[in-house]
């Protein structure tokens, strides 16, 4: 739409509205990373954000938007010199979910480079954003490795591209605003910490502001720029206050009395790093500009750690997101204090609102608003259902062995699990695949634009046609049918489908929380290993999908602690389901690869020859050249060998719950036995 929805008319989303205006009055904050569920007018708050920015001077004709008064030396359009430039508004780019990497950090012809010597750069999204805003919708579903380039840029305020030796370099500074809904999949603790703020979002729960969103939305459907009109007053005025806390901020001094309740805070909090140190000293800062001051109060420092701590204390997906408040206060008054050399020049209390107090908020004469969707409820303040502890442990259930069953659901390190052959998967670090990153094995032509070139094969092409070519001397000519691509192998993420027994052969002696923990601790690993899983489960007489196919482990975890057992065991119903939910997988993403983990002690009952029907699905998976392992959960001094049956049926690999572990003493036994037996063969073929 031309006319964006005003930033003024959202109703409530206080944090939203004062994390991404921080941002504009200092993009050194280091971006947002707005998480919540769909339908909350996080996409609306970005977009309206940008009508917000002020303008800048660029140099006429520059594709990287360099200052006229301070143009980058460096730049590949340059040199620039110094003088009056252009005035434009500032952009708002957007990052496609399946964008590639040349589009996001810019295309170099290969080619050209070769051939004639000439550095052909096309700019990308990063050269566009500079000194605006670079939007990221769906950012937990991009590619790892765009999301490190993308935060790489964002931190260094430059974006370099190389390739076979040819190198360019450009500025690409912007406010970074990443969008994500958590049901979808978590980002790596690595990459969260990269961003500078955090915020999440949910829909209100309050009648009143419901009726509020629906019908500023209605208002603004039918006329968009009379919608706009109304409130262009307090758009103005907002846009004044961010040009006078940017003129400001160079002057708010952060003390030593603030500087130790930030290093304190994050001390009392465990986060890792010192990166939250500078983003909440950033923040800091920011938050007094924006209410007029030019001293950092104790509550800027909490507002800050706030909104930068929450996603820098999660060390897995099963930790809840959040700060202990109570904790915050504590630690704060604990560490409270005067300056040693106070700042005559500070103005104490100062003007404007405090950030606790409205900050981020439109004028006394604005009526609130929101987005099209979107609420004031934070989803922190919503606890979770049969949420996991923090240490990842599962609670045990009532009554005796509630000490041994807690043991056994703790989560473990367990053994890789991977699919056989070579698979063209997204990237992830379980199989092996052809990617585009990875260990270079091979080169072929190339098919479309060139990325990666061979430069051994492209010589090797072209040396026998030297003489043809006219060239004699050093030297070599190279032509567009000598280049050839480099095929490179790395590892692909898998659909990992958790097949997981729930019958009543399954829950007796504790032995469901032994199984629990071992998804558990599965679950982990697939979320390490960049994978999207799903959870079907079989008791009574039929099979449920439990979770159907999702990116999101910690799904997967609470619906795991839910699970009702008891009944009889309709396995070959639990792998008939397992089967159609692959099918409809493949549709949706054929290039990613299943893996099916069958979670069982073998045992078949209910209905008419139940053995028989399950023999039956898992050769019918089979056929289909399923990749399954088989999780024995038998026990006991006799054993029926039932799971290992039903792995010679599915073609799959067998290991018990010992087993699984990769620390096991069995495995291990296991592990030196096998390689015992492969030295006795290699010494008797000697």
């Amino acid at each position: 739409m031309s006319t964006p929805y005003p930033f003024t008319a959202l109703v409530g989303q206080d944090d939203l509205r004062l994390a991404l205006l921080l941002n504009a009055v200092s993009p050194a904050v280091g971006g947002v990373l707005v998480r919540g569920e769909k339908g909350t007018a996080k996409s609306t708050a970005v977009r309206a954000l940008s009508a917000l920015v002020p303008e800048v001077e660029v140099v006429a004709g520059c594709r990287f938007s360099c200052a006229p008064g301070a143009p980058d030396p460096a730049c590949p359009d340059g040199p620039h010199e110094t003088g009056p430039g252009t005035s434009r508004a500032a952009r708002m780019v957007e990052l496609p979910v399946g964008a590639s990497e040349d589009r996001l950090v810019g295309a170099l012809d290969i080619e050209r480079a070769l051939a004639e010597g000439v550095k052909a750069f096309e700019p990308g999204l990063l050269a566009d954003a500079h000194r605006g805003i670079l939007y990221v919708d769906e950012v937990n579903l991009l590619h790892d490795h765009l999301v490190d380039l993308l935060l790489d840029a964002a931190a260094m305020g430059a974006s370099y591209v190389e390739r076979e030796g040819v190198s360019v370099r450009h500025a690409a500074r912007f406010l970074l605003v990443g969008t994500m809904n958590p049901e979808e999949g978590e980002l790596r603790p690595q990459l969260l910490d990269r961003f500078g703020l955090t915020v999440e979002v949910a829909a209100s729960r309050e009648p009143d502001q419901r009726v509020e969103v629906v019908k500023r939305r209605l208002a603004y459907d039918d006329d968009p720029e009379g919608f706009a009109g109304k409130w262009e007053q307090e758009e103005s005025a907002v846009r004044a206050r961010i040009v006078a806390a940017r003129d400001l901020l160079p002057s708010v001094r952060l003390g030593d009395a603030a500087l130790r309740q930030i290093a304190a805070t994050c001390a009392a909090f465990e986060v890792d790093g010192m990166r939250a140190d500078i983003v909440m000293a950033r923040t800091a800062t920011a938050l007094a500009a924006w209410a007029g001051r030019t001293d950092v109060l104790a509550e800027d420092v909490r507002q800050a750690a706030l909104l930068a701590l929450p996603h820098r204390r999660r060390r897995n997906p099963f930790d809840a997101p959040g700060l202990d408040e109570d904790k915050l206060d504590d630690t704060l008054e604990e560490f409270g204090g005067q300056d040693d050399e106070p700042d005559p020049d500070g103005d104490g209390d100062g003007g404007g609102d405090g950030p606790g107090g409205g900050g981020g908020q439109p004028p006394q004469d604005a009526p609130e608003g929101d987005g099209p969707d979107a609420g004031g409820d934070q989803a922190a303040d919503i606890p979770a259902q049969g949420e996991p502890s923090d240490s990842g442990e599962q609670k045990a259930p009532a009554g005796g062995g509630e000490q041994a069953a807690a043991r056994a659901s703790e989560p473990f390190r367990t053994k890789m699990l991977s699919v056989p052959g070579l698979g063209e998967g997204a990237a992830g670090r379980r199989s092996r695949a052809r990617t585009e990153h990875g260990r270079t094995t091979g080169a072929r032509r190339p098919r479309g634009a060139l990325t990666k070139l061979h430069l051994a094969a492209t010589v090797q092409a072209a040396a026998p046609h030297q003489r043809a070519r006219g060239r004699s001397g050093p030297g070599l000519v190279v032509r567009r049918d000598d280049l050839r691509q480099a095929t490179r192998e790395g590892r692909e993420g898998n659909l990992v489908l958790f097949v997981v027994d729930a019958s009543g052969s399954m829950a007796a002696r504790q032995r469901m929380s032994a199984v629990k923990g071992a998804v558990l601790s599965l679950l982990l690993d697939a979320y390490q290993r960049r994978d999207k899983v799903g959870l079907v489960t079989f008791r009574g007489s039929s099979a449920d999908v439990a979770l159907p196919p999702t990116s999101s482990v910690d799904a997967a975890a609470v619906r795991l602690e839910s699970l009702p057992t008891g009944g009889r065991t309709p396995l070959s119903a639990g792998l008939l389901k397992a089967h159609d939910v692959l099918r409809v997988e493949r549709l949706r993403d054929p290039a990613r690869r299943p893996l099916v983990v069958v979670v069982t002690d073998g045992r078949a009952t209910g209905g008419p020859e139940p053995v028989a029907l399950a023999g039956r699905a898992a050769r019918l998976l089979a056929a289909e050249g399923t990749a399954s392992v088989v999780v024995d959960c038998e026990s006991g001094p006799v054993r029926l060998g039932l799971a290992g049956q039903l792995a010679g049926e599915l073609g799959a690999t067998a290991v018990t719950l010992d087993e699984l572990r990769a620390d096991s003493i069995a495995g291990l036994v296991k592990e030196v036995r096998q390689m015992q037996g492969l030295q006795s063969n290699s010494r008797r073929v000697a």
